[in-house]
């Protein structure tokens, strides 16, 4: 997949890569979830029957971090990551482009005819509840108003599971109240993050649990305090796995920063400085504060054995 950074307006340099027929699919696409698939299925099937690119337009930073929202400066797909999944669905093109305040003012009719129409887009895929331009002003059907004609426009529809609009944002809330397994139902997989192996206390190998402690390598959203069950990739290998995502008040008061900690099963390599690929599988329990050490290390012993039956499970 061909991955190419974008500011407004586009340049002329710009416009030589990015001038050829193509399907365009624009939104922000934090977390690619089922609806978002909705709207690449249909920009993948569009390019394939008109035999031209199928193309993604996101935004980084996310259009709602610069506009003040807080919560949007950890995000459920960063951009790397979010490359990542959109070239396993087979996209050809993603570009990503820059949303600052000049990008942020300006309008509808402004973005098309700077933005769109350099790109010679053939048609143009959003979803039901797509806007753009200042304040949101511009619609699906101020995108039809606008294309006069120049490019087609297919706006998809709500995608529901149990009668909820799939959405990021109930994602989200999903990750953050321990209802993980829902999160998951709504992205299509289990939700993941990427991480490099560095060094911690080392109070695990001296209870009997080694843990490899992930330092998140970009601002993903960070699920329920607790003990999960976790698939871990490192260099092309599986190992299942328990984490543990707090602030291990057995040990420390009032620790600032949740550490994530996973004990892997039956692997001894050396993997500090490593990069890791956590898949978020099952929540066991929340987090919670032990009378002593050795009521800390029943209860990992019994996370533990939990954790290896759901995923052997699984795996059948």
């Amino acid at each position: 997949m061909q991955s190419l950074k974008l500011s407004y307006p586009i340049t002329a340099s710009d416009t030589q890569a990015v001038m050829k027929p193509q399907v365009l699919a624009i939104g922000d696409f934090d977390g690619v979830h089922l609806g978002h698939q909705e709207v690449i299925k249909r920009a993948m099937q569009d390019a394939q029957r008109l035999n031209i690119p199928a193309s993604i337009m996101t935004f980084h930073p996310h259009p709602r971090e610069v506009l003040g929202q807080q919560k949007y400066t950890s995000l459920l797909t960063p951009v790397e990551q979010k490359q990542r999944l959109l070239e396993h669905l087979g996209v050809d093109r993603m570009y990503t482009v820059s949303f600052d305040a000049e990008l942020m003012k300006v309008t509808p009719e402004d973005f098309v005819e700077n933005m769109l129409i350099p790109m010679k887009v053939d048609t143009v895929i959003v979803g039901f509840d797509f806007t753009f331009g200042y304040l949101g002003a511009g619609t699906p059907d101020t995108l039809c108003e606008l294309a006069h004609g120049r490019f087609a426009v297919e706006v998809i529809r709500p995608f529901q599971r149990n009668g909820c609009k799939v959405s990021s944002t109930l994602v989200r809330e999903h990750l953050l109240t321990g209802q993980l397994e829902e999160a998951n139902a709504l992205l299509g997989r289990p939700y993941s993050v990427n991480g490099t192996v560095v060094t911690g206390d080392g109070r695990g190998k001296t209870i009997g649990f080694p843990t490899a402690n992930l330092d998140l390598l970009e601002p993903f959203v960070t699920p329920a305090l607790g003990v999960y069950a976790v698939r871990a990739s490192f260099e092309g290998q599986v190992f299942n796995g328990v984490m543990n995502l707090g602030k291990k008040p057995t040990f420390v008061e009032n620790l600032e920063k949740p550490t994530l900690e996973v004990h892997l099963f039956d692997f001894s390599q050396n993997i500090y400085g490593k990069e890791l690929s956590i898949e978020f599988v099952s929540y066991l329990r929340p987090e919670r504060k032990f009378g002593s050490v050795s009521e800390l290390i029943a209860q990992i012993h019994r996370d533990a054995d939990q954790a290896k039956t759901l995923l052997t499970n699984l795996s059948k």
